[in-house]
């Protein structure tokens, strides 16, 4: 018999200049709960919020943003809005140096230069790498996360540029350490691929050649979320850890108490 694949509850609103946002509250577990609705979301940075944008926010009664940008990405977009009582906590899931030629290639490069660098499979062989080198050598970090979680860092925002990648790890982690089917966590990830939710690619050359449908494509494995990816960071806690289960003791650190605490903060009764 074929599992289907949950629906995502449309628990999300369309921003006028924060993309990607969305409560993940309504996501089924694998005991039969559900994530609470107004405990966590996630989205692309804030540093462009409009007045509206930040109204909208500020009304969520968040405790605490998790922004997962680096020092190069804040530069370039920005310091996130500030948000009246909120704690925001930086916690940088990539160093700044870490493909920072690669980057200013994918902005400024010529299409040649894009055929050589992310063709024939090769972007989106980095990206899953991406997703495998944050799993394993981020635990501090995703430790750190989902403690303060537990602790009560309720409700919270986790965003990084785009929302989907290191954002969607950490939110695929936390929604994982909970219980939550992980046929629905590749679901909800796989939302960051909605048209209006995605990132907007930033080209230098903004003619009809810098953009043209090529181009875009060569691109498109840069700012997609792909379920291979999301299957990657899973493999490789199992390469590394056997299971998910020891990824959350030995990995993450998280001790039977802390994990009980995470659901009660963060599912249904």
């Amino acid at each position: 018999m074929t599992q289907q694949t949950p629906e995502v509850p449309s628990t999300d609103a369309e921003l006028a200049e924060v993309r990607n946002f969305r409560d993940v509250g309504g996501l089924p577990t694998v005991d039969g709960r559900r994530v609470r609705t107004g405990r966590l979301f996630r989205s692309g940075h804030l540093a462009a919020a409009t007045e509206a944008d930040a109204a909208f926010l500020a009304g969520l009664g968040l405790h605490t943003v998790f922004d997962f940008r680096n020092a190069a990405d804040i530069k370039l977009e920005g310091p996130d809005v500030a948000l009246p009582g909120v704690r925001n906590v930086n916690i940088p899931l990539t160093d700044p140096a870490d493909g920072a030629e690669f980057w200013a290639m994918v902005r400024d490069g010529e299409l040649g230069h894009l055929r050589t660098a992310l063709g024939d499979g090769k972007a989106a062989g980095r990206m899953a790498q991406t997703y495998r080198h944050i799993i394993t050598t981020r635990t501090a970090d995703h430790s750190r996360v989902l403690h303060a979680l537990a602790e009560g860092s309720v409700p919270a925002l986790m965003h990084c540029a785009a929302g989907k990648d290191r954002a969607g790890l950490s939110v695929a982690v936390t929604l994982l350490a909970v219980g939550v089917e992980p046929e629905a966590v590749e679901a909800d990830y796989l939302e960051s691929n909605a048209a209006h939710r995605r990132y907007k690619v930033r080209r230098s050359d903004t003619s009809a050649v810098g953009m043209s449908p090529e181009v875009m494509e060569l691109l498109a494995p840069l700012f997609d979320a792909r379920a291979e990816y999301l299957s990657a960071a899973l493999d490789a806690i199992g390469t590394t850890w056997g299971s998910t289960e020891a990824y959350f003791s030995e990995g993450l650190g998280l001790s039977p108490e802390t994990r009980e605490r995470l659901r009660f903060q963060l599912l249904e009764d």
